[in-house]
C-alpha cells in the first residue's frame, strides 16, 4: 500500500525547478505581494545557488528596484538578495568569481543600473541607503574604473555619495566612506568634485565626533585615507584645502595626538584608542601629501604649515621618548618634507630648539640643562646626536629619518650646507670630543667605537657625500682638513687619505658592508670631476692596488662592494692627469693588466643589475628593511644610486679612454660676483615660477569650481529631466492602463447598453405607436373640441353683433329722443323767458299789485333757475351718455378683434396640431433609421431619445397652447359678459334719465307750464322699448 502510495506521489521539485519557478512569477507577477513572495523566495536560494538565481532573476531584480520603488519592504529585500549575489557561500557549488563579475558588468554597462542604486540614497529609510552603498562598494571593487564612469555620468551622482557622511547612522556613513575611498583613489576629476562638495568639512566633523586622534576608532584612518586620495598629486585639491581654512584643523589634529592627558581624578586612567598610534601615523602620512617634492603647491603648503605651527609640533613629536619609533619617524620625515627646497625655512629650522631628555652633552654651547634633565638643544644638533649616537637597530627608523631631516636643511641651499660643514671640521681640527661629528667619525673610522654600529658611519659618509656632491667649495673646505703636526715631525695625513686608509683597512679586515660602502660613497662623490681630490687620493698609492685586487675577485660574494671599487677606480683614471702622483699613463696599465677590461666591465654590471641599485626604488628603506632583529638591508642612499645610473656608461667607457686625452676641469676658482648675482637671479626666478604656479593653481581651482557648478547644474537639470520624464513614463503607463481598463469597461458597458437599447427600443416602439394612438385620438377629439369651440364662438359672435346693432340703433333713437327734448325744453326756455317778459312788463305796469303776486313772482324766478340748472344738468348727462356710447361702440369693436383673434388662435393651433401630426410621422422615421444604426455606434440610442423627448416636449407644447388658447377663450367670454354688464349699466342710466326727464314734466306742469303731448308719447314709448327688452 505504500509503495503504491509513493508511486503516485508527485516527484520532488528541485532547487532549480523551484528558483525558474520564482523567477517566472516574478517577471510575469503585477501585484506587489507576489513579487515580494518571489524575491523572498529567491534570497533564500541566493547563498546556496548565485548562479542559478543570478542568471535568471537578475534583471528582474533591477526592475524591481524601478517598479516597487516606494515599497521599502520590497526594496530592503531585493537590495538583500543583490548583496548575496555579490557575496555567495564559498562552499556553495556555484560559487564563482566570474558571477560577481557578472553582476558587476550588468550594472557598469548600463548607466540607469548605477542611477537607481544612487537614487536610492535620497530616501531616508536606513536599509535603502547602507545595502545601496554597499553594492556600488561592490561594484566598484570589481570594476573600479566603471563605475567611476558611470557615478560621473550619473546626475548628482559625487554629491549624493558626499552627503552620505552626514547620515547620523554610523553603518551608512561608514559604508559611504569606504565607497568614497575606493573611488577617489584613482580618478583626479572624481576627486575634484568631491572635494567641492566640502568634502574636508565633512571629514573633520567626522574625526571630531569619534574623538579625534587620540580617542578616535578605525573611522579616523578611514577619514585620513580619504583626505589623502583628496589631496595627493592634486595641487587644485590642497590649494582648496589651504583656502577653506582646513591647515588650523590639522594643526589642531595634530596637537590633540601630542596632548598629555590628565585625568580629573588622579586614581582614575585617562583611556586613550588602541587606535591612537595608527590615527597619528595616519595624520602625519597625510601631513606629506602636502608637501611632495617638486609639487606645485608644495612652497604654499610650507609656508601655511609653518604659519599654523605644524612644523613645531612635529618637531616636538620627533623628540618625545614617549612616543614610539615609527611615530617619530615619519613625524622626523614631515620636518624634512616642510622645509626640502625653501630657504627661509631652512634658515628657520637652524635657529629652532627642541627638548632632549637625558642629553649629554648639555655642557656644549647650543645645549641648556634644565631641572628635569632635559635640554633644550637647537635641532640641528638633537638631529645628529640622534643619527649617530644611537646604536639600537629599533631606532633605525628614527635615526634614517633624522638623516633625511638633515639633507633637506641643506637641498639646494650651499649657505647652510658650508655652514654645518664648516661648524663640523672646526670642531674636529679643534680636538673636541663631539661623537655627533661627521667629519671626526669618518676620519677616526670605525675602530675608535667601542660598540660596533656600521649605520654609525654610514650615515656619517650619507651626510658628507651630500654635502660634497657637486659642491666645489665644500670639497675645498674639506680638504683643508689634515691629520698630524707637520713642525712635530708628525707625517701629514689629508682627510681623503685617512678615509681611504680607513677604506683599505675595512676591506682587509673584513669590516661591515655598510662601512665600507659608505667610505665608498664619500670618495666616489667627492673624487668625481675633482682631479685635485683625484691627486690627493693617488698619493697613496697602495689603495689602489687593493681596489683592483677587490674589484678582481671572481666570487659572487660582495658583488656591491667589487663594482663601487671598480667605479671607484674608473673615477680615478677617468679624472687623473699627467702631472697626478700617478700619471694616466702609467694608471691605465695598472687598471689593464691587473684588473683587465673584462673583469672591470663585468664588475660595473654586476653593479649595475644587483638588486639593491636597480631595484633600489621599490625596495623597502627604513626599519621595514630589517628581519628578526637583524641590520636593514640598508646599503645606498638615493641621490647616489642616481648618480651610479647616470655615469654607468661613461664610467664603463672610462676604461677605454686614450690616457693622453684628460677630462677638461673647470678654473679654479669662481667670480662669487657672477654666482651671488646668478644665485639672485635664480631666487627671483624661483619666485616669479611660484608665484605664476600659485596664480594657475588658482585659476585651476576657480576652473575646477565652474566646472563642477557647471556639472552640477547640469545633474540638477538632468536629474529634473530624468524625474519629469519619469512622471511622465509614469502618467502614460497609468493613462494607458486607465485607457484600457475605461476601454473594457466601455465595451462591456457598451455592450449592456446596447442590449438595453434593443430592449428600449422595443419597449419605446410599443410605446411610440401608443402614444401616436393616443396623440391621434387626442389630437381628433382636440380638433373635434377646437372646431365646437370655434362654432359656438362664431354663434356668439353673431349675436355679439346683432347685439351690438340693436343697442347702436336704440341708443341712436334714444340720442334722436334727447336731442329732439332738448329742442323742445330750449322751445319751453324760449317760452318761459317771453311769459317772464310779460309777467315783468305787467309788474312794471301794476307796480302796486299784491305781496302774492310777488311771492308768486319770486317762486317762478326760483322755478325758473332750478328748470334752468336741471336743463345743464340733462345736457351735460346727455353728454356723459355720448362719451359713453362711443365708448361702448369701442368695446364692441375690441370685443370682434379679440374674437377674430382667436379665431386666427384657433386656426394656428390646428396648424400646430397638424405639424405635431408630421413631427411624429418624422419622429418614426427617425426611430426607424436609429433603430437600423444601433448596432454601429451607442450615440444613435442618445439621439433616439432625444428625438422622442423633442417629440414628447412638442406634444407638451401643443397641449399647453391648447390649454392657454382655451384659458384666452375663457378670458374673452369674461370680457365678453363684462362687456354686457357694462351695456346694462348703460341702459339704467338711460332709464334713470328718462325717468328723472318725466319728473321734470311733472314740476313743470305742477308750475303751470305746458307740456307737449308728443313727449309724453316718446315717453310712453320708450317705457314700452324697455319693458320689451326687459321681456
Amino acid at each position: 500500500m505504500l509503495r503504491m502510495l509513493e508511486a503516485q506521489a508527485p516527484a520532488k521539485q528541485t532547487a532549480t525547478d523551484t528558483i525558474n519557478t520564482l523567477c517566472n512569477r516574478l517577471a510575469s507577477a503585477t501585484l506587489l505581494e507576489d513579487r515580494r513572495a518571489a524575491i523572498l523566495g529567491l534570497r533564500s536560494f541566493a547563498k546556496e545557488y548565485p548562479a542559478s538565481v543570478a542568471s535568471g532573476s537578475l534583471r528582474g531584480l533591477i526592475a524591481a528596484l524601478t517598479k516597487d520603488a516606494e515599497d521599502l519592504d520590497t526594496i530592503k529585500v531585493v537590495l538583500e538578495t543583490l548583496l548575496m549575489l555579490f557575496n555567495p557561500d564559498e562552499n556553495s557549488p556555484e560559487a564563482s568569481e566570474d558571477i560577481s563579475l557578472w553582476l558587476a558588468d550588468e550594472f557598469t554597462q548600463r548607466q540607469d543600473n548605477i542611477t537607481l542604486l544612487l537614487d536610492l540614497l535620497e530616501s531616508t529609510d536606513f536599509y535603502s541607503r547602507r545595502y545601496a552603498l554597499k553594492i556600488l562598494k561592490a561594484i566598484s571593487e570589481l570594476r573600479p574604473e566603471r563605475t567611476q564612469e558611470c557615478i560621473l555620468s550619473a546626475p548628482l551622482g559625487i554629491p549624493r555619495l558626499v552627503a552620505a557622511l552626514d547620515d547620523p547612522r554610523d553603518a551608512v556613513r561608514d559604508v559611504a566612506l569606504d565607497l568614497l575611498i575606493d573611488l577617489t583613489q584613482s580618478s583626479t576629476e572624481l576627486q575634484k568634485i568631491v572635494a567641492f562638495q566640502n568634502a574636508f568639512e565633512k571629514i573633520f566633523n567626522l574625526i571630531d565626533g569619534d574623538g579625534s586622534i587620540r580617542q578616535g576608532s578605525i573611522v579616523v584612518q578611514d577619514c585620513l585615507t580619504l583626505t589623502a586620495n583628496l589631496v595627493q598629486y592634486n595641487p587644485s585639491n590642497q590649494l582648496a584645502f589651504r583656502e577653506s581654512g582646513c591647515v588650523p584643523k590639522l594643526a589642531a589634529l595634530l596637537n590633540n595626538g601630542l596632548e598629555v592627558p590628565r585625568p580629573v581624578n588622579p586614581e582614575e586612567e585617562v583611556w586613550e584608542s588602541p587606535h591612537k598610534e595608527k590615527n597619528l601615523f595616519g595624520l602625519l602620512a597625510v601631513l606629506r601629501m602636502f608637501l611632495v617634492k617638486g609639487s606645485m603647491g608644495t612652497a604654499a603648503n610650507q609656508d601655511a604649515f609653518h604659519k599654523h605651527g605644524i612644523l613645531q609640533q612635529a618637531l616636538e613629536l620627533s623628540f618625545d621618548h614617549t612616543v614610539s619609533v615609527p611615530i617619530r619617524s615619519q613625524a622626523l620625515y614631515v620636518c624634512a618634507d616642510a622645509i626640502r627646497g625653501n630657504s627661509r625655512l631652512q634658515e628657520i629650522f637652524a635657529q629652532t630648539q627642541v627638548a632632549i631628555s637625558d642629553y649629554e652633552h648639555s655642557n656644549q654651547p647650543n645645549g641648556e640643562k634644565t631641572q628635569n634633565g632635559i635640554s633644550q638643544v637647537h635641532v640641528i644638533e638633537a638631529l645628529l646626536h640622534l643619527i649617530l649616537g644611537a646604536s639600537s637597530v629599533q631606532m633605525f627608523d628614527a635615526r634614517f629619518a633624522a638623516c633625511e631631516c638633515l639633507k633637506a636643511y641643506f637641498y639646494n641651499h650651499d649657505q647652510t650646507g658650508r655652514h654645518f660643514l664648516n661648524h663640523a671640521v672646526n670642531v674636529h681640527l679643534a680636538g673636541e670630543e663631539d661623537a655627533a661629528n661627521v667629519v671626526t667619525t669618518l676620519v677616526r673610522g670605525p675602530q675608535s667605537f667601542q660598540t660596533v654600529d656600521p649605520y654609525r658611519l654610514w650615515f656619517a659618509a650619507v651626510i658628507t657625500f651630500h654635502l660634497l656632491f657637486e659642491t666645489p667649495d665644500a670639497k675645498s673646505l674639506l680638504m683643508g682638513v689634515v691629520e698630524g703636526d707637520a713642525e712635530s715631525g708628525e707625517e701629514v695625513v689629508t682627510c681623503i687619505q685617512e678615509m681611504s686608509s680607513n677604506l683599505i683597512s675595512g676591506l682587509q679586515n673584513g669590516e661591515d658592508e655598510r662601512v665600507i660602502l659608505g667610505y665608498l660613497m664619500v670618495l666616489c662623490g667627492w673624487l668625481f670631476e675633482d682631479s685635485d681630490a683625484v691627486n690627493d687620493f693617488l698619493g697613496e698609492g697602495a689603495s689602489i692596488q687593493t681596489l683592483v685586487t677587490t674589484a678582481a675577485r671572481t666570487t659572487t660574494d660582495k658583488p656591491v662592494i667589487r663594482g663601487l671599487c671598480a667605479v671607484l677606480l674608473g673615477i680615478i683614471y677617468e679624472f687623473s692627469t699627467k702631472d697626478s702622483p700617478i700619471p694616466r699613463r702609467e694608471l691605465q696599465p695598472v687598471l689593464l693588466n691587473s684588473l683587465g677590461r673584462e673583469k672591470y666591465l663585468d664588475a660595473i654590471t654586476q653593479l649595475r643589475t644587483h638588486p639593491f641599485v636597480r631595484e633600489f626604488e621599490v625596495m623597502p628603506q627604513g626599519g621595514a628593511a630589517a628581519f628578526g632583529g637583524n641590520l636593514p638591508d640598508v646599503f645606498f642612499d638615493s641621490t647616489f644610486v642616481d648618480f651610479l645610473k647616470d655615469n654607468f656608461s661613461r664610467l664603463s667607457r672610462a676604461v677605454d679612454r686614450d690616457p693622453g686625452i684628460e677630462i677638461h676641469q673647470n678654473p679654479q676658482g669662481v667670480d662669487r660676483d657672477l654666482v651671488d648675482t646668478l644665485r639672485g637671479q635664480l631666487e627671483e626666478k624661483s619666485k616669479t615660477l611660484e608665484s605664476a604656479e600659485s596664480k594657475m593653481l588658482l585659476l585651476e581651482r576657480q576652473l575646477n569650481e565652474e566646472q563642477a557648478n557647471h556639472k552640477k547644474d547640469l545633474d540638477t537639470t538632468s536629474t529634473e529631466i530624468n524625474r519629469i520624464k519619469n512622471v511622465n513614463e509614469a502618467l502614460q503607463r497609468n493613462h494607458e492602463a486607465d485607457v484600457a481598463q475605461r476601454e473594457a469597461a466601455h465595451a462591456a458597458t457598451l455592450q449592456r447598453l446596447e442590449e438595453q437599447q434593443r430592449q428600449q427600443l422595443a419597449s419605446l416602439n410599443a410605446q411610440m405607436q401608443q402614444k401616436q394612438r393616443e396623440a391621434a385620438g387626442q389630437a381628433a377629439s382636440v380638433k373635434q373640441q377646437y372646431d365646437r369651440e370655434i362654432a359656438q364662438l362664431r354663434r356668439e359672435k353673431a349675436e355679439l353683433e346683432d347685439r351690438s346693432k340693436k343697442t347702436e340703433s336704440s341708443l341712436q333713437a334714444r340720442c334722436a329722443q334727447a336731442e329732439a327734448a332738448l329742442e323742445e325744453a330750449k322751445k319751453q326756455w324760449a317760452e318761459l323767458q317771453a311769459n317772464f317778459s310779460k309777467v315783468q312788463a305787467e309788474l312794471t305796469a301794476a307796480q302796486n299789485a299784491s305781496s302774492s303776486l310777488e311771492e308768486r313772482s319770486k317762486k317762478a324766478e326760483s322755478s325758473l333757475e332750478s328748470t334752468t340748472k336741471q336743463l345743464k344738468e340733462v345736457e351735460l348727462n346727455f353728454s356723459q351718455t355720448r362719451t359713453d356710447l362711443s365708448a361702448a361702440q369701442g368695446t364692441v369693436a375690441s370685443l370682434e378683434e379679440t374674437v377674430r383673434r382667436k379665431t386666427a388662435q384657433v386656426e394656428e393651433l390646428t396648424r400646430k396640431v397638424e405639424q405635431l401630426e408630421k413631427a411624429a410621422e418624422v419622429t418614426k422615421t427617425e426611430l426607424r433609421e436609429v433603430k437600423a444604426q444601433s448596432q454601429k455606434h451607442e450615440n444613435a440610442a442618445k439621439s433616439t431619445d432625444f428625438a422622442l423627448r423633442e417629440a414628447q416636449d412638442q406634444l407638451g407644447e401643443a397641449q399647453e397652447k391648447l390649454k392657454k388658447a382655451q384659458d384666452e377663450l375663457a378670458e374673452k367670454e369674461e370680457a365678453r359678459a363684462s362687456a354686457q354688464g357694462e351695456l346694462d349699466d348703460m341702459l339704467m342710466v338711460l332709464s334713470d334719465l328718462e325717468e328723472k326727464r318725466a319728473k321734470d314734466k311733472k314740476r313743470l306742469k305742477e308750475l303751470g307750464e305746458e307740456v307737449s303731448d308728443g313727449e309724453d308719447e316718446d315717453d310712453d314709448e320708450d317705457d314700452e322699448d324697455e319693458e320689451d327688452e326687459e321681456e
